[in-house]
């Protein structure tokens, strides 16, 4: 079964908590690294880095998740936030949680589309789109609006998964179970490779200064979150189905075969667009 992004995002946001991991993204793992928590958190740092967010920034999170990395950005800089996500499922849950960290008053959450976002122009020192844009099938577009809306001066900050190479039609034959299987578990994402994001930047008048391929150091997420699978079986079953559970599990090891035969990795790429600050 595979559903419109928004529609499967609102069907497995709570299972995701448990199976992900509290900020529903990879982790970076560098060396001595504890925990998946640990990994995760570094992730959304180095996003921070890249954007170079400072307490007089607001920054637009598309794709924002349940909020975690909209919260961590307020929380540790000072920034203001605005998140936005096409699932209300989401961006229930991520108002929830600033207003439990009692962040409401600088950050805050509505559902739009990172493809036609609808804010005016400039009205933003960062954006950002942090595992989310392989959900939006028009990346140009997304490149788009995310550079439209920043003022000069400011700065775009993006990570994802990302092809390696091109899959050719005897790729695809191949892999047609899998990727068949990671559709039904993930959604239905379509990825680019790190130089195309790069590309997209610099036609929409960014100068990119960072693309830096995390491939190593992101692989051990897929165990962890098979480990995650494996202690919250039960109440996971309960919200998605014992189904669900078993095709993600399988899904961990088809992730990491992707990444050891080098057809998926994971990239960051951060840049800026000319003008004062």
């Amino acid at each position: 079964m595979s559903f419109a992004p928004s529609a499967h995002y609102d069907h497995v946001t709570e299972a995701w908590g448990l199976l992900l991991g509290d900020e529903f993204h990879v982790g970076v793992f560098e060396e001595g690294t504890p925990d998946l928590r640990t990994a995760a958190a570094r992730l959304t740092q180095m996003m921070v880095e890249g954007a170079r967010i400072g307490p007089d920034d607001h920054l637009l999170d598309v794709g924002c998740g349940t909020g975690a990395p909209a919260v961590y950005v307020a929380r540790e800089t000072g920034a203001r936030v605005t998140g936005m996500s096409t699932s209300a499922e989401g961006i229930q849950a991520a108002t929830r949680r600033a207003a439990s960290e009692g962040l409401s008053d600088r950050v805050s959450f509505e559902v739009r589309d990172g493809m036609d976002n609808g804010f005016p122009d400039g009205s933003f020192s960062r954006s950002w789109a942090l595992e989310s844009s392989l959900l939006m099938r028009d990346r140009d577009r997304l490149i788009s609006e995310m550079a439209r809306v920043l003022a000069p001066g400011g700065r775009l900050a993006l990570c994802d998964f990302m092809l390696m190479r091109p899959l050719d039609l005897k790729d695809l034959r191949r892999l047609r179970t899998e990727l068949t299987l990671l559709r039904d578990v993930y959604g239905d994402v379509q990825m680019e490779p790190l130089e195309e994001y790069r590309r997209l930047a610099e036609k929409h008048g960014l100068q990119v200064d960072q693309a830096d391929d995390l491939t190593a150091v992101t692989r051990p997420t897929f165990e962890y979150w098979r480990e995650n699978a494996n202690r919250t079986r039960e109440p996971v079953t309960a919200l998605v189905g014992d189904d669900y559970w078993r095709r993600f599990v399988e899904s961990c090891d088809v992730l990491g075969r992707l990444w050891d035969d080098g057809l998926w990795g994971y990239g960051l790429l951060s840049a800026s667009k000319p003008g004062a600050a």
